[in-house]
This record gives structure tokens, C-alpha cells and sequence, in this order.
């Protein structure tokens, strides 16, 4: 018999495991229900709902949601939303919201610059080479990191958004990255033919400034031309009014929100074998701004990830986060919990992985980033957590999500806090130089979305 015939599936072993089917007694409800419900309604487990209830010992008031609406800029939403919590605070502000498609214009115009700087990069690799393949899948996409965010506010600052409102391809962005990733497909292969033919560093450079010409005017027409002097005008929350004359965005970051973002950092909470606790890493080809911010992470164990996020909502001030969303919630009600649906139970089978497994194995990455405004802390340690999420006031609390501890020890990832909260040891550790990890990691999964 032939290794094949000894794998392939016979009729004998099909009648077994019909036999071990309809041995549970409660086969044909469960199949009945399953079937007309779903997996998910079906195992969903109400008794999350009570753990679940929006209260906490720590809530920080942030005000309204904002809504990203059919869009991957969850990251940029995160980290203007933590800024605009302290701009709030300084004054009298609440329902106020920073300009996501000014740092959108200047994202995706840095993102084609810097997927040029990774064609030539590896023009002499073959087509096929995964490298090269990986960059041709998606040229530029909506999703991104904070320190990418960091990148985009030190060299072009930061806008109201009354000043630089959404458009329709902001809020809606397909049609844009369809056309741009395109634009810049055919780009690729007009510079890596530059190369193979021998041009010269200069004929080289002035094509890929005609190309970046071709890119702002894509961008100015999709999404409008980044502003670049306003007024900032505006009622606080006492209906006094403010007007602040001839501002520019970097002159405004600097007034209304003046943190220095390099005090800002990235920590992740990453259990796989491939990177030590108390070291830095950094991902390959994922960044924006050429010469810019470079990504990097500090992977600590999870019982320091959480402590660090707590000591800064105690200080008062949010914290952004990235994690995987999409893994046991409910988006309606707005709850994040490893309780919420109770599937191995339903389907009686073992669908249990460890953190590490689950990323080594691509059952999870990153794929959303939020941010923490809240915790609900008994004898001191956190149960559940309050999230500021950016889909609208229609889902969840008014917007806000509840997210259990446990929910975060298996699907949280990421936070940014200030380094000053990291001890002396771990601030030795965060200066490192960082390793250097494969463009496909999942701690950059973030930036593919």
C-alpha cells in the first residue's frame, strides 16, 4: 500500500466518525441550532455580560468617541484621540477631535516615499524572492504604528480637524488604496528596470521625484491639500471664545498639546521563543518617513505590561493600545472577554493555544489599536478595563468597550506609556539597538490593515 492510500480518507473510518457524532445524545439539537444560529449566538455565554458592566475604579472622562468609519486608520484615531484627551483637559475642550486626514495626507504620501526606498532596496532580488512579493501584496495600506504616528507630528505637526475636515476618501478609503497601490505597483517596476539597466543614482532620483509629484496629486485630489496656516477657532466647554491667529500645524502641536514623543514608548507583550523578555525589536520595511522615527518594541512579560498601563491611567492620562479584536466579542455590546462565547463547549472540541502558539502559528496578530481610559482594579489588580474604541457612539457603551483582564493577557500585545514609569532596568533596556525581525512579523501586523 502506497503512503497516500495510508492517508487517504476510507469509507470505513467515514462511518466511525458518523457513529461518534450521533453517540452525543444532543447531536441533532445542537446541530439544529447551530445551523439555523450560527457559532457564535449559539455559544455565546450571557453570564459575560454581567461580568462585563461598565464600571470602574479608574475612568478617566474623554468625552465623546470619534468614528473612523470605513477605514484602517484605527492606529492614527488611538493616537490623536490620547492627545486630544490632554488637549481637552488643558482647555476646557472636551468634544473636540484632531484632524485624522491632515496626518492621513502626510502618512500615505511618506508611505509611497518609503515604499520606493524598499524597491531599490531590494532591486536585485529576484521578482519572486518573498521579500519582494511582500511588498508588491500591498504597496501602502491605512494601518500604521505609533511610532509611525510620532514620525508623520515631528516633521509636519498636527492640525484641528475643523481646519482639515474628512472626505469621502478618508472616511471610505478602498477606492484611494486601490489607485494608489497601482500607482505604485507600476512605479516598482519602472525603478527596479532603472536599476537592472544600470541608470545612474541621478536618473534614478529625478524618476522617483516625478513619481512622488504623480502621488501628492492623487492625494491633494482624493483628500485635499494638507493645510498649511490656520485660525483656530473655537467655544470651550464655558462657551468662552478663543481664536488663536496664524497658526501652522507644527506650531500647534506644539501649543495645544506639547508632549515631547520621544519620551513615548512602545511596549509589547510577545511570549514567543524568538524574542527575550527586556529586549528591543524592530521590523523590516515597516515604517513611513524615510530618515524619520524608526518602529520599535520593548517585550516585557505581562504582568509588567499591565502594571505600566495602570501607573499611567492612574496619572491620569489614557493609554494606546493595539490588540486583536476580532477574537471572543461581541462588537454590538462592546465586550472583549475569553468568556463571551463558549465554543469548545458547543462543538466539543479543543480549540485551546497559548499566547505564543497562537502568534507563532497565525491564529492571531495585531489588528486593531484602541486605547485604555479606564481600569476596575479589586485588592489592587485589574479585572476588567474601559476602552475608548473609534467605530461610534452605535456600538458598545456610546462607543466604549469592557474588556476583561483575561481577554488582555491573551490578545493584548501593545501599549505606549511614557518611559518614565519603566524602571531603571527597563529604560537600559528600551535604549537598546533593537534585532531586527522578518517584514511578516505579527508584532507589524498592525501596519498591514
Amino acid at each position: 500500500m502506497s503512503e497516500s492510500s495510508k492517508s487517504a480518507i476510507s469509507l470505513a473510518q467515514i462511518n466511525q466518525y458518523h457513529d461518534n457524532y450521533l453517540a452525543r445524545k444532543d447531536a441533532k439539537v445542537i446541530q439544529r441550532s447551530v445551523s439555523h444560529q450560527g457559532i457564535l449566538a449559539t455559544s455565546a455565554d450571557f453570564a459575560s455580560d454581567v461580568d462585563m458592566s461598565p464600571v470602574f475604579s479608574i475612568d478617566l472622562n474623554t468625552g465623546k468617541v470619534a468614528n473612523q468609519k470605513q477605514s484602517g486608520r484605527c492606529w492614527m484615531f488611538a493616537a490623536l484621540n490620547t492627545m486630544r484627551h490632554h488637549l481637552a483637559d488643558l482647555f476646557n475642550l472636551t468634544d473636540f477631535e484632531l484632524s485624522q486626514n491632515y496626518t492621513n495626507f502626510w502618512d500615505k504620501f511618506e508611505k509611497a516615499n518609503y515604499f520606493y526606498e524598499n524597491v531599490l532596496a531590494t532591486a536585485d532580488q529576484p521578482r519572486t524572492s518573498r521579500k519582494v512579493a511582500f511588498l508588491m501584496e500591498t504597496p501602502q495600506q491605512d494601518g500604521g504604528q505609533w511610532d509611525m504616528l510620532c514620525a508623520i507630528i515631528e516633521k509636519y505637526g498636527i492640525a484641528p480637524k475643523s481646519v482639515m475636515p474628512e472626505t469621502y476618501n478618508s472616511s471610505k478609503s478602498s477606492e484611494l488604496n486601490s489607485v494608489l497601490n497601482t500607482k505604485l505597483r507600476k512605479d516598482a517596476i519602472v525603478l527596479r528596470k532603472l536599476v537592472a539597466d544600470g541608470a545612474t543614482d541621478d536618473k534614478i532620483q529625478s524618476t522617483r521625484q516625478s513619481m512622488l509629484a504623480d502621488v501628492y496629486k492623487i492625494l491633494s485630489y482624493t483628500l485635499g491639500e494638507p493645510v498649511q496656516k490656520f485660525d483656530f477657532e473655537y467655544r470651550d466647554d464655558d462657551k468662552n471664545y478663543h481664536i488663536d491667529r496664524d497658526l501652522t500645524p507644527l506650531s500647534f502641536y506644539e501649543k495645544y498639546v506639547g508632549w515631547d514623543l520621544s519620551e513615548y514608548v512602545s511596549i509589547i507583550n510577545s511570549p514567543t521563543d524568538d524574542k527575550p523578555y527586556n529586549k528591543t525589536y524592530t521590523v523590516e520595511m515597516l515604517g513611513n518617513v524615510v530618515g524619520g522615527r524608526q518602529v520599535k518594541h520593548l517585550n516585557v512579560d505581562i504582568q509588567t505590561f499591565k502594571d505600566l498601563a495602570i501607573k499611567q491611567l492612574k496619572d491620569g492620562q489614557s493609554v494606546w493600545f493595539g490588540c486583536d479584536v476580532g477574537k471572543s466579542s461581541d462588537r454590538q455590546k462592546g465586550i472583549m472577554d475569553v468568556n463571551a462565547y463558549q465554543k469548545d463547549e458547543l462543538l466539543d472540541v479543543d480549540l485551546s493555544m497559548s499566547k505564543a502558539e497562537r502568534l507563532d502559528y497565525g491564529e492571531s496578530l495585531m489588528t486593531h489599536a484602541m486605547v485604555l481610559t479606564g481600569v476596575d482594579l479589586v485588592d489592587d489588580k485589574p479585572t476588567k478595563w474601559k476602552v475608548e474604541n473609534s467605530w461610534g457612539e452605535k456600538v458598545g457603551t456610546k462607543g466604549y468597550f469592557v474588556m476583561s483582564d483575561a481577554w488582555l493577557d491573551e490578545y493584548c500585545y501593545q501599549v505606549v506609556v511614557n518611559k518614565k514609569y519603566l524602571s531603571e532596568d527597563l529604560q537600559q533596556a528600551q535604549s537598546e539597538a533593537p534585532a531586527l525581525l522578518e517584514p511578516w512579523d505579527p508584532m507589524g501586523a498592525l501596519a498591514s490593515n
